[in-house]
């Protein structure tokens, strides 16, 4: 798959599941999501609820695209079967979380990482591997907020030169700027 859909860049939007409408983390997620499909990117996310619902949600209030990357080992997690949440346009899914990484990995010519847990860790650091050792074509990683920082500046401390492609920011706005700086369609490149 391809870093752009239809000519639009795919920017994928990583981060935790638990967060609901009303918490600043979900409305934050939309704002970004919304900002993204405004400035003409289509927003991929893991397809479930929390952060990829609010990016989601964001992007069809603004008349975007979206593409929701689903895993199948996941159907009976949380009690109960998951499925896409009704803003995802387009459902890819996969048997394992790690298949499911990778395609979202591939398909974006961007990402953005928010706060979330074990498995926002493992996207962060796979994303980040690929990216820093060109196994995949570089693109940027954008870290919002604060929570991931003591983990990138850590790794930093012992490989400076993997933080090129490392943007620290914290609104959506700033997100957008970079964005239409840093990455233009590319169809059909990985």
């Amino acid at each position: 798959m391809s870093a752009s859909r239809n000519g639009q860049p795919i920017v994928c939007i990583f981060g935790s599941y638990n967060t609901a409408p009303g918490d600043h983390l979900y409305e934050q997620a939309y704002a970004i999501g919304r900002s993204l499909a405004q400035a003409g990117f289509v927003v991929a996310n893991g397809g479930y609820d929390g952060i990829m619902e609010a990016s989601a949600k964001g992007a069809k209030d603004a008349g975007g695209s979206t593409i929701g990357v689903t895993c199948a080992i996941f159907s009976g997690y949380r009690g109960r079967p998951l499925k896409a949440n009704r803003y995802i346009d387009r459902e890819i899914r996969h048997d394992n979380p790690l298949s499911r990484i990778d395609e979202m990995m591939r398909m974006s010519a961007g990402y953005v990482v928010l706060k979330g847990g074990t498995g926002t860790l493992s996207e962060l650091g796979l994303i980040w591997e690929y990216v820093a050792k060109k196994l995949i074509r570089p693109r940027p990683i954008f870290v919002v907020g604060d929570f991931w920082l003591p983990l990138v500046d850590r790794v930093l401390s012992v490989r400076p030169q993997h933080g090129k492609h490392i943007h620290r920011v914290q609104t959506a706005e700033q997100i957008v700027a970079a964005a239409k700086r840093l990455i233009a369609p590319r169809a059909g490149e990985n």
